[in-house]
């Protein structure tokens, strides 16, 4: 370590004097380490975060698409499982920098890609979660119209015809539950994780009351567990499942790059990888069970299987139920739109304009660019969200979390120098040429597919190509040797 930093017996890192980084423009407040003794994250608020994550409707949802493509219900609770096992590796890999040195996701990319160059694998995580957050807040907004039905009958045409296919009502609910987001992190992170608290244990104990009377009310669990697989063979189903686990994956890709953003506050790395591991597979896979159980036993009740909780609800008599139900949706969506796609691109567009963007601006620039991002559009099409959106950007980000993998485990063996990452002059230099011919590689054979009909294949895989070629690639490229020099020992 560097005389400007210390190690604590537990492994965790902080600054000694921060003035010697306070005037560079790469800093800011929200971009600094977190002093030790404002690390309280414990093992419980990691596992509520995951859980209040996993409780979302795309989640509920999320085998839905797959058992569209042929797949029976175990089939696509099983790869769920899977894909969430798998980038768990990636995510506790990427998490512990976060826990050592108290800095966030784009800070971190600065020893890989260098000062400058991180703003490569930050803008790229930041436009995945503004499509995300306009697809969470298009979610919360549609719960809320449902809502306010509930309340006011007469409330869906109260406001005219609307425009673009939805009544001006739609259009209202959609802003104010966009707003309700701007507004708790213009609050805080503290807020962010007192919501988390809570918001976890509340979504769960209302979706198991759920399915406890969808099972009730239609007398048993209904056709979509009899439903069996379109599959004959084994051959038949693997050109349907790599692509689907790579989906599955590409799900928390954008989380395996920027859980630094919430293992910055950990008390330690063994709370951090002990909520972490023990809540994500396990929520996802029992969340998507719930929705499976619950949209099956729609289909006796409705004679039709009804995915979309949201509609599910709309169906109910009583103002009450509604209400309630649709409160629990809104709850459940603002906790995961906040978590997984506020936190990280408020960072990241901090990271780009330290000394002009705040944090609280950063996630005002996320809300606005996921309203142009046309999430209703998105949302349309399940085939599409699925094998275009998910297995899409899941190259790019694999090709990111190969590189930075790399260089922290491999290449740096966990040592940084953390005044160095926000020096534009100090050791990691403004751009890391290995970094980003590495990640462009990774995207160019996980895309290239797309384009070049002979490498259609590799795109099925895309996680997996982006993470693997990249790592390669970037460690057989030489690096500066100013920038791999090992990190030096404090002065006695």
């Amino acid at each position: 370590m560097s005389s400007s930093q210390r190690e604590l017996p537990d492994g965790r890192v902080e600054l000694v004097d921060a003035q010697r980084i306070e005037r560079s423009p790469l800093y800011n407040p929200d971009l600094a380490p977190v002093p030790v003794a404002r690390r309280n994250w414990t093992t419980y608020n990691y596992a509520a975060l995951w859980i209040s994550m996993a409780h979302c409707i795309p989640t509920y949802m999320l085998a839905s698409g797959l058992m569209a493509q042929g797949m029976s219900w175990s089939q696509a609770l099983v790869t769920i499982l899977l894909g969430n096992a798998i980038v768990l590796v990636p995510i506790l890999l990427n998490s512990h920098p976060g826990t050592r040195y108290g800095i966030p996701f784009p800070v971190f990319a600065r020893a890989a890609y260098g000062t400058a160059g991180s703003n490569l694998p930050a803008l790229m995580r930041a436009l995945v979660a503004c499509g995300w957050f306009g697809i969470q807040a298009w979610i919360g907004g549609e719960a809320l119209q449902t809502f306010f039905a509930a309340l006011l009958p007469a409330w869906p045409r109260l406001l005219g015809p609307g425009f673009g296919g939805h009544t001006t009502t739609e259009w209202l609910s959609f802003l104010l539950f966009w707003g309700l987001n701007i507004w708790i992190i213009y609050r805080g992170m503290d807020l962010l994780r007192k919501v988390e608290n809570w918001a976890a244990p509340y979504v769960l104990v209302v979706t198991l009351a759920l399915l406890v009377w969808a099972v009730q009310a239609a007398h048993g669990l209904g056709p979509l567990l009899s439903q069996p697989t379109k599959f004959k063979t084994v051959a038949e189903f693997m050109p349907v499942f790599w692509p689907s686990l790579t989906a599955m994956i590409g799900y928390w890709a954008t989380l395996s790059l920027n859980m630094p953003d919430f293992t910055r506050f950990g008390r330690s790395q063994r709370e951090q990888v002990v909520g972490q591991a023990v809540a994500l597979p396990t929520t996802m896979f029992a969340f998507a069970a719930m929705g499976v159980l619950i949209t099956s036993a729609s289909a006796i009740l409705y004679g039709e299987p009804i995915w979309d909780p949201v509609k599910l609800v709309a169906k109910f008599q009583n103002p009450l139920v509604v209400g309630i139900a649709m409160f629990s949706v809104v709850v459940a969506t603002l906790a995961v739109n906040i978590a997984a796609n506020v936190v990280s691109p408020a960072n990241d567009f901090a990271n780009a304009l330290p000394r002009w963007i705040s944090f609280r601006t950063g996630g005002l620039i996320t809300g606005l660019i996921g309203i142009a991002m046309q999430p209703w559009r998105l949302l349309a099409d399940p085939k599409g969200y699925i094998f275009a959106w998910l297995v899409g950007y899941s190259g790019g980000l694999g090709s990111i979390a190969g590189v930075l993998i790399t260089d922290y485990w491999i290449v740096r063996r966990r040592q940084l120098d953390l005044a160095d990452l926000y020096l534009g002059d100090g050791r990691y230099g403004g751009w890391n040429a290995p970094a980003v011919i590495a990640t462009a590689a990774g995207c160019a054979l996980a895309w290239g597919g797309l384009v070049f009909p002979p490498l259609r294949p590799l795109y099925d895989y895309a996680w997996f190509v982006g993470f693997f070629s990249a790592s390669a690639v970037y460690l057989v490229l030489p690096r500066r040797a100013a920038s791999a020099a090992p990190v030096p020992k404090p002065a006695p």
